[in-house]
């Protein structure tokens, strides 16, 4: 059961409302802004099958960092796009948002007003624009992608264009945004599928051909040009995607320096490569490439659930965001995470008890933080409802919450086969 916060009658953001349709001016006032703020790194828009191509059609972008969005607005001018946005995207900012034209939900959540204004956009003859994996990249791969996804391009039957940005983790990694690096940025949209196409398939068929078309492998990119990373510090904040030691099985041990990454427990240490390459400095190199050594991550915590040993429990400092102009502090709370009950979170703000309940089959993913820019720079969860979003920072454990992300998206996964069957 949930038990909302007591806000004392504060109005929530209205996130149910249509996006306006872009005035022109704001098209190219997006595209000018966009190109005098571009990284000093050389970058690319290739296009590819969108020869006569025009509105309407679904834009869906792999997501790495901001300038994503640039590299977007690049190639699709002089059309109008209206991008999905998350609530948190609309900080101090709404009106802007607004003006601009974009659509606003929370992150993993049923927003049935999104899918009307997404189909609003495309019967106004725009372009809809989606990041369906809906954060930043944790490893420079495809993060989960929802199945919903495929029954919404079948609903609205309009070509669909994948756009794939390859560099700009390199640039930017997420778990390290603030020291850029010098990558070149190459971006290909390319129009995968037809509306004809969306038609007569099936949306398993949809959803197959959504995955092979966004697919991407940011460390792959850099073997494949050549690419050479130079700075002294590219290892530093690896730890916090590569939290468990593949010497020792230790877990949140890990930490990194310079161009090192090491275990605390066991010692054992690699060297991050100016060519993406991982190696040890002693004994077995476990893993070379770095979304390996993730990957197998992941198959980690899928044991400890398959064999019931998976649970989390803290204490956490919860910052809350009810509107777009400040993060409410609700103080301290409890928050666990568990294969039966999925997330809950309790706390008390102003005389009244909370209690936020995210059973596994509501959740598919967790956006997660790393130094978060807008409460203070430490890494964070956020748990939302259709109204409401929970900013937790786990205060004994605080380099949990990549594998927290790997738990829901998997517990999500067992709850939608439990349902199949």
């Amino acid at each position: 059961m949930t038990i909302d916060v007591n806000y004392k009658n504060k109005k929530r953001y209205n996130l149910a409302h249509y996006p306006i349709r872009q005035p022109k001016i704001i098209v190219y006032l997006i595209w000018l802004l966009s190109r005098l703020t571009m990284p000093k790194v050389p970058w690319k828009v290739e296009k590819i099958h969108m020869e006569g191509l025009k509105p309407p059609y679904m834009m869906l972008s792999n997501h790495m960092y901001f300038v994503d969005f640039k590299l977007a607005a690049m190639g699709t001018l002089p059309h109008r796009v209206n991008n999905v946005v998350s609530i948190d995207g609309y900080y101090r900012r709404p009106w802007l948002m607004e003006l601009i034209g974009s659509i606003g939900t929370r992150k993993y959540t049923t927003d049935l007003h999104l899918v009307k204004s997404i189909n609003k956009v495309l019967k106004r003859g725009d372009i809809l624009s989606m990041y369906p994996e809906a954060r930043y990249t944790p490893c420079g791969t495809l993060s989960y992608m929802p199945e919903a996804l495929g029954k919404l391009v079948k609903m609205n039957k309009v070509p669909v264009v994948a756009v794939v940005h390859h560099g700009n983790h390199l640039h930017s990694p997420f778990w390290n945004f603030r020291k850029k690096r010098h990558v070149p940025l190459h971006t290909t949209m390319t129009q995968i599928l037809t509306a004809e196409q969306v038609k007569s398939m099936t949306v398993a068929e949809i959803n197959a051909a959504l995955k092979e078309g966004l697919w991407y492998d940011d460390y792959q990119y850099q073997k494949d040009n050549g690419i050479r990373i130079t700075e002294p510090f590219r290892a530093e904040g690896l730890h916090k995607v590569l939290y468990q030691c593949p010497a020792c099985g230790v877990e949140h041990e890990m930490g990194s320096e310079g161009a090192e990454l090491f275990c605390r427990k066991c010692g054992k240490r690699w060297h991050l490569r100016e060519d993406g390459n991982l190696e040890a400095l002693s004994g077995e190199t476990e893993f070379s490439h770095v979304p390996d050594w993730f990957a197998w991550e992941r198959t980690q915590v899928e044991q400890q659930i398959e064999s019931g040993t998976y649970s989390f429990e803290d204490e956490v400092e919860v910052f809350s965001m009810p509107r777009c102009w400040k993060f409410e502090k609700l103080g301290k709370g409890k928050l666990r995470h568990t294969i039966e009950e999925g997330w809950v979170l309790e706390g008390h703000y102003r005389g009244q008890d909370y209690r936020i309940h995210r059973q596994p089959i509501q959740q598919n993913s967790l956006h997660v933080e790393y130094d978060y820019c807008y409460i203070r720079p430490e890494d964070c969860l956020d748990i939302s409802t259709e109204n409401d979003s929970f900013y937790c920072y786990p205060l004994n454990r605080t380099d949990v919450v990549t594998k927290l992300a790997f738990a829901t998206e998997i517990l999500h996964e067992r709850a939608k086969q439990k349902i199949k069957a």
